[in-house]
């Protein structure tokens, strides 16, 4: 599916079917105008997002004390304004789940950024937060665990190869910590994961040993073959994966000890030996 800003409409790229039309832009609006004085007047806002404690609807008065023609405000009426201003900013945060949630989308944006995901994700971390909130989960427990345990679940939710590990070092919190947190909000808001897949994380990998693309190629090969056989189910993903980029390298030619892909998946020599020799052994390589 194809969007199409300037018309509005949502186009198959296959047989060109128009599936939706006139479709509203959620996105800021830019107006640019200049007169005389070469002013420009355009204006826009942030879109309305869940990631913000206020959807992104709050209000704002602006610093300027000048009324709409340009005219400076009266002494009296600045101080009126400036009361307005004080109040308008405090009833942003008025209320203790917003200044939870204002803190809580801080970090949530801190964490997102150090691991590059997008806003997909963010939306669905800043969700499951949100009815987490609601539910009660949040209260006597840290803010950090909880909106770092929501951002590991919307990376679950959506198939997006981030461990346990490197989001509690962006968090700075304990991994068993954040698995705790992790599960709490799985069994408390009854959420059902898919089960990962070991290919998405080939790639993070296969960059951090510096593998060739025919070795990530036949690692690839490798884990559609265990997984057909039945030797991929109740293994880690990612030891699987990495245990595959370890065949493949030996396969290849490639000079990749264990302890480097060990230490690029973050997974112990011991696992890789292990899931070496079941591959080895299933698919008689």
């Amino acid at each position: 599916m194809v969007l199409d800003s300037e018309s509005g409409e949502l186009v198959c790229s296959n047989c060109g079917y128009v599936v939706k039309e006139k479709i509203e832009d959620t996105g800021p609006e830019w107006r640019s105008s200049s007169n005389g004085e070469g002013k420009d007047e355009s204006r826009a806002g942030l879109p309305t997002s869940i990631a913000s404690h206020d959807m992104g609807l709050a209000t704002m008065i602006g610093t300027r004390n000048a009324d709409s023609t340009g005219r400076p405000l009266s002494g009296g009426m600045r101080s009126a304004v400036d009361r307005l201003r004080t109040w308008d900013r405090r009833s942003q945060v008025h209320e203790s789940a917003d200044r939870n949630l204002s803190r809580a989308f801080v970090q949530l944006r801190t964490f997102s950024d150090k691991l590059s995901l997008s806003d997909e994700i963010i939306e669905r971390a800043a969700y499951i937060y949100r009815k987490a909130l609601e539910r009660g989960l949040i209260r006597g427990r840290s803010i950090t665990e909880m909106i770092a345990a929501s951002l590991y679940a919307a990376c679950r939710d959506g198939d997006i190869p981030r461990t346990l590990k490197d989001v509690s070092l962006v968090a700075n919190i304990g991994k068993k910590d954040l698995a705790r947190s992790y599960r709490l909000l799985i069994r408390e808001m009854d959420i059902k994961m898919p089960v990962p897949d070991p290919a998405k994380s080939v790639a993070k990998i296969a960059s951090k040993v510096d593998a060739g693309e025919k070795t990530r190629r036949r690692a690839l090969e490798i884990l559609a073959k265990a997984r057909e056989s039945g030797v991929a189910a109740g293994k880690d993903p990612v030891g699987l994966a990495a245990s595959a980029l370890y065949v493949a390298s030996t396969l290849s030619g490639e000079d990749k000890t264990q302890r480097d892909i060990a230490k690029a998946a973050g997974v112990t020599e011991v696992t890789i030996r292990n899931r070496y020799k079941n591959l080895r052994a299933a698919l008689k390589i």
